[in-house]
């Protein structure tokens, strides 16, 4: 239970940061604080501080204007401090991250009175690799072949030198500290990944570079505070290690998902595996040509020599197989002879997710082969780090050990990669569990073929439940939008949440009735796609000339079509999604609104989420369809097929639940500020004419409803 000198210090601290940051308490953030004090603080555990209660999450929705980063940091931080444990913060967008690190943690520091500490966590991979800086500043000379496999793998350019040498100097003189995210400008992804480590390859403090590492440098900071900021990328990379690898042991951490409803998706997208057969080749290939080189290098060492003699062999047995893999994929994707001309993709999904016999025992052949390769590669990296340790004696000396071991850690990463592919399409899936989703694809590199094999679970909810929810002292999942038609199955089936957990929504501090929702007469059934394009176009001429208008498309087709069927005039006040950048979008429009004339935005799905346009800068939003979205995909696609087969209905157990969401994320642009008005428009008139359209409209906040043009 809540004690009451936490209790005091909560409420404290509360009142406190209201008074400073001048801002009126809000009975939904009071609530908020409320129960996520009661969750966390009455978790239970044992002497050594381990979780023994297992009503330790509470997901709560709380829609804009809740103030929910301020109320779960409140109710989260004394309590994680008095239990021990680290608050971790996670986000899915950069843009809230950005707000929670750089806005509300100084504000909360300032004016609540709570003493703390707290750092970004980045992964690896986000910081430069001072070995690897220095190399690359030498000429990358210490190997060569190294440079040779990366640039083979991920590509080159004439630019290279002259960003090593700027970003050599600026980290060098202190100006950069080695994050990517700080460089003022872009940096191509073929050029990063010539710059940094994963955790294979990292040397750790073996390093020559240990004391100047950017990366070690962060961690220190991030290992001394109170609060951790973090992306659920990171997070779910974290626990696919293991956990407590890159952040601190979950069982020690309080987690916070703000954006939750994104974890689902995010976790589905590490758990999908990848394999190009050409790319896989080529590494090959240019393993065997760097034999040579290899074994003089490294072949001193007796292991080393043994393992080294055991590749060609390895490779010899792999490459024909990989060939037989290439051949049989296109026989399968019903392209014998590759892509056809001016074809540049093509994608071929098994029903059901069902590999065909043949594809299952070509697989569980290489699974075999690349199990070996992958033991070999992983052996000699083991070798190569010992060798930096002046204490281990391995016969290798130490700057061999430090010019070879990335390079045989990357093609570690490579095989391994390669053996959780082939597995994932030769495994049987458990009966009576979905079935993994798999799919080839065949497109064109660079005019270079490709067939990649795929495949993916098609819920992340076994996974979270064990590796996330099973692990952590106590979690927090908030948003706007968790529910789907009211209720929260829909996320407790895709993010593995259980029944016993603590969920409730929130009361929203806006008043809705400030806004219309209306379905006009020109509102048509898209299934009549010419006549709903006419109805869009109509719509748009009949906009006020200085209304600020968002308008959201399903298709960029359709978007295109509208825009290029307005009159000129007309045309030029739209500011169409896929002409310009998001941002700079979001200021010529904003410009506009200022200069008192109108602005429409036509935009996709990501401008239904994260827009954020107060006042007079959005007042009017319309929907051109329900957002269904179309199960093509092939994880949805096979997830519709097994639903199905167990005798649902996926269309209302997937499609109807997941647009509602959708469709109160589209609403949800609007009303930002407790002074907003406006209007919502939806064009789409199945929402009046299908079954399912009075559980969407009942879902959404009670806006003034008007049906064909009379309000009810």
């Amino acid at each position: 239970m809540l004690d009451e000198a936490l209790k005091s210090e909560i409420q404290t601290a509360y009142r406190h940061a209201l008074e400073g940051l001048g801002l009126t308490p809000r009975y939904g953030q009071r609530l908020m604080i409320a129960e996520i004090a009661r969750t966390l603080a009455g978790i239970e555990a044992d002497e050594s501080g381990k979780r023994t209660s297992d009503e330790h999450v509470c997901v709560l929705e709380a829609g804009t204007g809740t103030g929910k980063t301020l109320a779960y940091l409140l109710a989260a931080l004394p309590v994680a401090k008095a239990r021990g444990k680290r608050l971790v913060i996670s986000t899915a967008t950069v843009a809230l991250q950005e707000q929670v690190l750089h806005q509300d943690l100084p504000a909360l520091k300032a004016h609540s009175g709570i003493d703390f500490s707290y750092a970004l966590a980045k992964g690896r991979g986000r910081y430069v690799c001072v070995a690897r800086l220095d190399q690359a500043l030498d000429g990358g000379e210490e190997n060569p072949t190294l440079s040779m496999f990366e640039q083979a793998l991920e590509g080159g350019g004439d630019d290279w030198q002259s960003l090593v040498k700027a970003l050599g100097d600026a980290y060098g003189s202190g100006r950069w500290e080695g994050d990517r995210d700080s460089w003022p400008e872009a940096i191509k992804d073929e050029h990063w990944r010539r710059l940094t480590v994963d955790h294979r390859q990292c040397t750790n403090r073996r390093c020559g570079h240990f004391g100047a590492c950017a990366f070690f440098r962060a961690r220190r900071d991030m290992e001394q505070a109170d609060i951790i900021v973090a992306n659920h990328d990171l997070v779910l990379a974290d626990l696919s290690l293991g956990g407590g690898v890159v952040l601190p042991d979950p069982g020690d951490c309080i987690h916070v998902f703000d954006e939750g409803h994104h974890l689902p998706d995010k976790a589905l997208n590490h758990f999908t595996y990848r394999f190009g057969v050409n790319a896989g080749l080529r590494w090959m290939r240019n393993l065997r040509k760097s034999l040579t080189e290899l074994n003089a290098a490294l072949g001193g060492q007796p292991t080393l020599a043994r393992l080294l003699a055991t590749l060609p062999q390895a490779m010899d047995a792999a490459e024909p197989r990989l060939g037989e893999a290439f051949a049989l994929g296109h026989q399968l994707a019903e392209r014998p002879q590759g892509l056809g001309d001016g074809e540049e993709f093509h994608q071929h999904r098994f029903e059901m997710g069902r590999a065909p016999q043949a594809l299952r025992e070509h697989a569980a052949a290489l699974v075999t082969l690349f199990a070996e390769l992958s033991r070999t590669l992983e052996s000699m990296a083991d070798i190569l780090r010992e060798s930096l340790d002046p204490e281990k004696h391995t016969g290798l000396p130490r700057d061999a050990a430090e010019a070879w071991l990335p390079l045989v850690a990357l093609l570690y990463g490579r095989a391994l990669e390669a053996h959780a592919l082939w597995q994932a399409f030769g495994a049987t899936d458990p009966e009576g569990e979905p079935p993994r989703a798999r799919w080839l694809t065949l497109e064109r590199f660079g005019g270079e073929p490709e067939l990649t094999f795929s495949a993916s679970p098609v819920s992340a909810a076994h996974t979270l439940a064990k590796s996330l929810w099973g692990t952590t002292f106590g979690a927090v999942v908030t948003s706007a939008t968790l529910t789907a038609l009211g209720r929260f199955e829909r996320l407790q089936e895709r993010a593995g949440l259980a029944n016993r957990y603590r969920y409730q929504r929130l009361p929203s501090p806006f008043d809705y009735s400030r806004a219309v929702l209306s379905v006009p007469r020109e509102a048509v059934d898209p299934a009549d796609r010419e006549g709903h394009e006419r109805a869009i176009v109509d719509f748009v001429q009949g906009l006020g000339k200085q209304e600020a208008v968002l308008m959201l498309f399903s298709s960029r087709a359709q978007l295109r079509a509208v825009e290029k069927a307005l009159p000129r005039p007309l045309a030029e006040r739209v500011l169409a999604q896929d002409r310009l950048p998001k941002r700079e979008l979001i200021v010529r429009h904003r410009e506009r609104v200022d200069a008192g004339e109108g602005s429409i935005i036509f935009g996709l799905a990501s401008f239904a989420e994260g827009i954020d346009l107060p006042g007079d800068y959005l007042t009017h939003v319309v929907i051109t369809r329900l957002p269904f979205a179309v199960p093509d995909d092939p994880v949805g696609a096979t997830l519709a097929e097994w639903i199905e087969s167990r005798g649902g209905n996926p269309f209302m157990r997937i499609s109807v639940p997941d647009a509602s969401i959708k469709l109160v994320q589209a609403c949800g642009r609007l009303i930002r500020k407790e002074a907003d008005h406006g209007r919502i428009t939806l064009l789409d008139r199945r929402v009046l004419t299908r079954r399912y359209g009075r559980a969407l409209l009942d879902s959404l906040p009670p806006f003034v409803r008007e049906i064909d043009g009379v309000r009810r």
